[in-house]
């Protein structure tokens, strides 16, 4: 989804321009969906209707489903939640934007005044032609790109999205060349970048735990795309919880040490002790954990459920059920595949993961 937005004055031509862009995209075959930013009240539904009594009794969301959908939030969100929500809802492939100068996107100018080092163009939007209208396009497919905070170049060195979104702009990296990111994080409604390393690690634990759930008693044949709201409960204390610095961790992979930089611990014991933390482990006057030791054997992706996997806690073994067993299988087997094995993941036949206190 990569992100245009229409800048300049009032009466400048910037509603007839953003018109004239979302119809020659369209043309092109993109899906196009925009955004429209005003600094006066905008009303979605006329004055005396359902909609609007609901609103008006105190609804702070408002949504009419008819020939089409309107949602109707009484509060002003932050362009970034804006352009999270549109992704939730569906595939586009651009969101043109009229206003909102104040944010880093790239930008199309009417005006002279609101020209920044993100502006791609400054036009005459009152008198441009069809043929400056095409190369005006042509621009938005090159310059253009995704939610600042998901971009990420590791093969030039970039990690940094503001950087990432000048070089774009200077024609120094392309879209294509970007990394692959198809998972997209928002905690407290605030968009969090992540990497390919975190993205895929996300995309095959949550795929190898949905996998194991009857999805197809839902008419799901096939996984194409998982939302996930996790809401948490505030002052919820989690009394297994020892994300300290001092936990040490050592993972062997067919009886091999494998050294894994401190960003790869943090995942490992976060996952591993969210999942531990479902676990009734009061049958086995377990207070505090002080190690843990995860063995998983006979690994063969084609058949986890042939896979072994075992838990112990403080050295007592732990009983685990069924479904947590293949949820734990999945996700761990998944998060290895995201490491750079030099012996690749297709032979990977053992895992032992010890975490200590």
């Amino acid at each position: 989804m990569q992100i245009i937005s229409i800048v300049g004055k009032k009466n400048s031509g910037k509603t007839s321009l953003t018109m004239k862009i979302i119809e020659t995209l369209t043309k092109r075959g993109y899906n196009v969906a925009t955004i429209k930013h005003s600094h006066h009240t905008i009303e979605m539904d006329k004055k005396n209707t359902d909609t609007w009594k609901h609103k008006k009794a105190g609804s702070q969301l408002v949504v009419g489903i008819g020939s089409t959908t309107f949602i109707n939030i009484k509060k002003i969100l932050d362009l970034e939640r804006i352009l999270f929500l549109i992704k939730m809802i569906g595939n586009y492939d651009f969101v043109v934007i009229e206003g909102f100068k104040g944010y880093n996107y790239p930008k199309i100018a009417t005006t002279p005044d609101v020209i920044d080092q993100y502006t791609i163009k400054q036009v005459n939007a009152l008198k441009i032609t069809p043929e400056e209208i095409d190369e005006l396009c042509n621009l938005i497919e090159t310059k253009t790109h995704e939610i600042t905070d998901t971009l990420y170049n590791n093969n030039c060195g970039h990690t940094n999205g503001k950087t990432i979104s000048q070089e774009i702009l200077n024609g120094k990296i392309t879209n294509q060349e970007l990394d692959k990111v198809n998972s997209l994080l928002s905690v407290n409604e605030k968009i969090i970048g992540i990497n390919k390393f975190v993205s895929d690690f996300i995309e095959k634990t949550m795929t190898g735990i949905v996998k194991t759930l009857n999805i197809e008693e839902y008419g799901v044949k096939n996984i194409n795309k998982i939302d996930l709201l996790i809401n948490k409960h505030q002052n919820k204390e989690d009394k297994n919880n020892i994300d300290n610095n001092e936990t040490k961790i050592k993972l062997k992979i067919n009886e091999i040490d494998i050294k894994i930089n401190n960003f790869v611990k943090k995942y490992l014991k976060n996952t591993l002790f969210g999942m531990i933390s479902t676990l009734n482990t009061t049958d086995y006057n377990i207070e505090n954990i002080e190690n843990t030791q995860i063995n998983i054997s006979k690994i063969d992706p084609e058949h986890m459920y042939k896979t072994k996997i075992t838990l112990q806690i403080n050295e007592t073994p732990i009983e685990i059920n069924e479904f947590v067993c293949e949820i734990m299988k999945e996700s761990i087997y998944g998060m290895i595949k995201t490491l750079k094995i030099k012996f690749g993941v297709d032979k990977i036949k053992n895992i032992e993961i010890k975490i200590k206190k």
